[in-house]
């Protein structure tokens, strides 16, 4: 076939060909969209799932989709090198930027930049932009050193703004998990006070199924304030669009039996579809078919391609006993499993596995559906495991 017009394109964050099995997901959105544009109420999403289900893709297509209605996005990606208040800044600068493009901003929204110059000076942020310079702190907003306070007044003077000109906000949270806590509790606060206000300012936080356990620790009321929405593996339906309408368009087909097989071998995870659709027409003959063995001859290649990328990645810098915790559960199958049988296991007590468990969950490469069980959050990585580490 044809490498050139090969439709299948995996990739971090990477919008596939046929974004299948979300419409329910943007739908949500979307209406959460209008419903604050014209002053109702709604709640912030929170996509929680694995890795490689498309969470990251998600936050880009509602961004697209704020875009449509005339509302302006910023975006923050959560971990241990990206200082978040800071990120909070220069998003809120970027809002107001692109809310108020042009000379125009100083001339109307001198309030929102006093305010944004206070929290500036509070939290030593003066590399956050140009657009503060000659405007006056706020007196009293954003100034307290208190991070609550000021994110809150911060936040609610941007919304405020977007409200003035018709216009809404939404500001995307990737790999929200890495978030601390003493970022996430006054980050929640600030977004309740907006909801109840009825701002139009929407946050979007993508992150590992950890991501529910930390909310409810940051704030009680976290599951009222978010629409929580689990992203999964799709169903067979959405599985096989994924992989045959691409090559639709370029006059290909996929055999029944073809499609049958793929499904079987990724489990339906999007990532997964990408690669093995990807190998799948290099080894198709083709013309316009690309029959079951095809799909067969492509798995060995499509699992060698994950292994070097999507798992790999996943296991570099980890130490002997980490690596040795991780082949115990995936001698036990993919999971959940209990922390005692794995640390039976190893042929120790759960307490002396305990940081080694909790390095893991820390890493984002176990997570705690539930106490006193650990779970991998990359789909099928019990199997790298044991075709590499066991």
């Amino acid at each position: 076939m044809d490498p050139i017009s090969n439709p299948y394109s995996p990739g971090a964050g990477k919008r596939p060909p046929a974004l299948a099995g979300r419409d329910d997901q943007i739908e949500a959105f979307d209406i959460a969209v209008q419903r604050l544009a014209v002053g109702r109420s709604d709640r912030s999403q929170m996509l929680t799932g694995l890795r490689g289900v498309g969470k990251t893709v998600l936050l880009r297509e509602f961004r697209d989709v704020a875009a449509g209605h005339g509302w302006v996005s910023q975006s923050l990606e959560a971990g241990e090198d990206s200082p978040f208040v800071r990120q909070i800044a220069a998003a809120a600068q970027g809002a107001l930027l692109d809310l108020t493009p042009g000379r125009r901003l100083l001339q109307i929204a001198s309030r929102v930049l006093g305010v944004l110059k206070s929290f500036q000076l509070s939290w030593d942020i003066p590399e956050a932009g140009t657009i503060t310079l000659g405007v006056d702190p706020v007196d009293g907003r954003a100034d307290s050193r208190i991070l609550q306070r000021d994110l809150t007044d911060l936040l609610r003077e941007v919304a405020q703004h977007a409200k003035d000109r018709n216009k809404g906000v939404v500001v995307t949270i990737d790999e929200i998990q890495h978030l601390p806590k003493q970022h996430l509790r006054p980050l929640v606060v600030a977004l309740h006070e907006i909801s109840q206000l009825d701002l139009p300012l929407l946050m979007v936080g993508a992150g590992l199924p950890s991501v529910l356990g930390l909310l409810g620790e940051a704030r009680t009321y976290a599951e009222r304030l978010f629409s929580f929405v689990d992203i999964d593996s799709l169903d067979d339906g959405a599985a096989a669009q994924a992989l045959a309408e691409p090559a639709s368009v370029e006059g290909v087909s996929w055999d029944d039996g073809a499609i049958e097989e793929a499904l079987s071998l990724t489990q339906g995870y999007p990532y997964f579809l990408q690669e093995f659709g990807r190998q799948a027409w290099r080894m198709a003959e083709g013309p316009d078919r690309i029959t079951r063995q095809d799909v067969l001859d492509a798995a060995p290649l499509a699992r060698a391609e994950l292994d070097a990328g999507f798992f790999r990645v996943r296991m570099d810098r980890t130490t002997d006993a980490q690596r040795a915790y991780l082949a115990a559960m995936a001698a036990m199958g993919p999971g959940p499993h209990r922390s005692g049988d794995v640390a039976a296991a190893l042929g120790k007590k759960t307490t002396q596995v305990g940081p080694v468990r909790h390095s893991l969950i820390q890493r984002g490469l176990c997570y705690s559906p539930r106490h006193d069980v650990l779970a991998f959050t990359v789909p099928m990585f019990d199997e790298f495991i044991r075709r590499h580490i066991v």
